[in-house]
């Protein structure tokens, strides 16, 4: 690993934004004026930034995704998986993919105001929301915004399923909420666990809660009747790809219904930030990691093929294919999640008791 590497951070630089005609570098001038003056030419701090958005749910239409809508109180995220593919979104905002990314979140606090409002909406029938389908909805603000708890108690109050995905331990801060809902059978909780290695996850995702406490969180929540599926999302060759029997068998001890996995892709501007980051990290395997990727995809490190992007082609994905069935089959035989309940959903509430 050399000198300059930034640590608690996944991208190592920001890359150009495509949208934008001009880029900004520091020169070697500056840096040297800092190191001379004994000033940091970066501070590394992260901001947060308030945005006003007028919808809150995201029409999925991929054919690969199995969920129609998805809402994200937040863009960009603090956690810094090298690999996520949500990096290029931030680009519509003017920011880079890179460390913009990670240090310059946005969020939405009228997320809840345009959930509740969409969800009493005249025409509005229950579908399969997921929360959150590009950045994750418990990344650190959350803790002090609280604007997914905030949303839950509306999906509660109304009695509409959700799908969640995260990463971040905070989840069981909403445990009571979670419980009620589970009891409705109103939510499926998805975790995501790429590797049982403390110092793969420091590489790989700096800033998410530890292998230790998502392992923690897969438990309790199974214990209080939340179903959990584990999703090792992205298995990238070379670097977590031999740990599919282990990981599995461990989720299943700690009562994970399924496992669900993805081959990591590097669309757009990912592929450059993934490729300085892992011939800095991985300097002795960086060329082998980068082929085997390509070889996922078609020779390519980008692939946004529905039906392929996220399985992959070829022998090393085949082989990874083969090793999750087999693994589920061990480990996970008669394990299965059972459908949300879109029969409760009630957006004028008339099952509750009125005063009058």
């Amino acid at each position: 690993m050399i000198m300059d590497y930034i640590k608690g951070r996944g991208a190592q630089h920001n890359t150009h934004n495509k949208f934008i005609q001009h880029q900004h570098e520091m020169l070697d001038d500056f840096l040297n004026y800092c190191e001379a003056e004994n000033e940091l030419a970066d501070n590394n701090k992260t901001t947060y930034l308030e945005i006003y958005p007028k919808t809150i749910l995201n029409k999925v239409t991929s054919p690969d995704i199995g969920f129609s809508y998805s809402m994200n109180p937040y863009q960009g995220c603090e956690h810094g998986c090298i690999y996520c593919y949500a990096r290029n979104t931030h680009e519509y905002w003017g920011y880079s993919a890179g460390l913009d990314f990670e240090r310059k979140i946005l969020y939405k606090a009228n997320a809840p105001e345009l959930l509740e409002k969409k969800l009493r909406s005249r025409n509005w029938q229950p579908q399969n929301i997921m929360f959150s389908g590009n950045t994750d909805c418990y990344q650190p603000i959350e803790k002090k915004l609280e604007i997914t708890r905030k949303m839950l108690q509306i999906l509660l109050k109304l009695k509409h399923p959700v799908s969640m995905i995260t990463k971040n331990a905070l989840i069981l801060r909403d445990l009571d909420i979670l419980k009620e809902m589970a009891a409705l059978n109103l939510v499926r909780v998805s975790i995501s666990i790429t590797s049982l290695s403390e110092e793969t996850r420091k590489l790989v995702e700096p800033r998410t809660a530890s292998i230790k406490k998502r392992l923690e969180t897969v438990q309790i929540l199974t214990e209080h009747n939340i179903p959990v599926n584990v999703m090792m999302a992205p298995i990238i060759p070379s670097i977590n790809s031999h740990e599919i029997f282990p990981l599995v068998k461990k989720v299943s001890e700690l009562g994970a219904k399924s496992v669900g996995y993805t081959i990591v892709r590097l669309n757009g501007a990912i592929g450059e930030i993934f490729t300085n980051w892992v011939r800095r990290t991985y300097p002795d395997r960086a060329n082998k990691i980068l082929h085997q990727i390509e070889e996922c995809h078609g020779g390519s490190l980008n692939d946004s093929r529905y039906g392929n992007r996220m399985r992959g082609e070829g022998k090393i994905a085949e082989q990874i294919k083969i090793q999750m069935m087999l693994a589920r089959k061990l480990y996970l035989k008669d394990r299965k999640l059972s459908p949300l309940d879109f029969t409760k959903f009630d957006k004028n509430q008339t099952n509750q008791t009125t005063l009058f």
